[in-house]
């Protein structure tokens, strides 16, 4: 018996040295091209953020860089951090607080560049409040999910603009209960991408969606990005190094078709906002793509001073115990290339 079980652990041991040293799969397009298959889960299920991703499939961008992309929604940063350490993905599309706070956990993971340079996060609210200041927060309720990077800064927007906690009241829900809370009169305001629920909240209860940007007021910081596993960077560094020139070619030429990305997403996912809720999330991405560094570069071209202003932020505010060089979080010379 113990002879057998020894042998059944062999043979497991045996299957998972096999897996680990096997290549990705390959298929075969129309044009009889061999194509490497890639996975690639999002942080959240699809939304107008998204639409380069569909735009660059539909438009064969990923095929002319030799790969088979399949885009997976996802459940949220953190696990989509979590699967691309752990191999459930090839790629993953996440905030880069997430990816910060996964590496200093001891996840295996990095960046391979940040496309949103800007960050997205924002206090939002129906304008009919009256909130036009950060100073006008005081006294209001503000829903929030507890342990994400938004609550996690929020502090420290708050203290930059001479503002603290307890001038607010935070009401802790989950991540899709914030804009029924703000909807329902529950709270006055949410804490959110102003690339995600306001345009959805705007077009659900027919009101205007205002807007206080943490970039607008004093605090930026690297947002959503492609990631992956150290294991495909030790194993398979071509093929990322092609994802990352795709995704880079994709964004720009999205850009410049922003009619067509968005139609590209038809049929993405059941939970899909409208075309309008999706052109209007994608416009207000495209304002994301740069920092002053980066300005006029290709999309995912990141700079070191970025990387540790953005690191500098998460340390302060607690995310992550120890500030690590940029090379710890992200892979620096894998940037797109012409």
């Amino acid at each position: 018996m113990k002879r057998l079980t020894a042998l059944a652990a062999g043979a497991a041991l045996l299957l998972a040295a096999g897996c680990g040293g096997s290549g990705p799969e390959t298929t075969v397009n129309a044009d009889g091209e061999e194509l490497t298959k890639v996975t690639l889960t999002l942080n959240w299920y699809p939304y107008g953020e998204h639409a380069p991703f569909y735009y660059g499939k539909a438009e064969g961008i990923y095929e002319d860089h030799g790969i088979d992309l399949e885009i997976r929604a996802g459940q949220g940063s953190q696990k989509t951090v979590q699967a691309t350490a752990a191999g459930q993905t090839d790629f993953g599309w996440a905030d880069t607080p997430a990816l910060l706070a996964g590496v200093s956990q001891g996840l295996d993971v990095k960046s391979v560049g940040v496309f949103l340079q800007t960050t997205p996060s924002s206090v939002q609210f129906f304008t009919e409040q009256g909130i036009e200041s950060v100073a006008d927060l005081k006294g209001r309720t503000i829903a929030t999910t507890a342990g994400d990077a938004l609550s996690a800064t929020f502090p420290t927007f708050l203290a930059a603009n001479g503002l603290s906690e307890s001038d607010v009241t935070m009401q802790n829900t989950d991540a899709a209960g914030k804009m029924a809370a703000v909807m329902s009169g529950q709270t006055d305001a949410l804490l959110g991408y102003a690339t995600d629920q306001g345009p959805t909240m705007q077009e659900k209860a027919g009101k205007e969606v205002s807007y206080l940007r943490f970039a607008d007021h004093g605090l930026n910081f690297y947002s959503n990005g492609l990631l992956t596993s150290q294991r495909m960077l030790d194993e398979h560094r071509d093929l990322v190094q092609r994802m990352v020139d795709a995704t880079s070619e994709a964004w720009a030429a999205a850009e410049q078709d922003q009619d067509a990305a968005v139609q590209a997403m038809a049929g993405a996912s059941e939970q899909l906002p409208s075309a309008q809720v999706l052109a209007d999330q994608f416009a207000s991405t495209l304002e994301l793509l740069y920092t002053e560094n980066t300005e006029g570069g290709r999309p995912g071209v990141n700079v070191e001073e970025d990387w540790r202003a953005t690191i500098e932020v998460f340390h302060s505010a607690g995310v992550i115990e120890t500030a690590e060089e940029p090379g710890a979080y992200w892979e620096t010379d894998l940037s797109p290339k012409e």
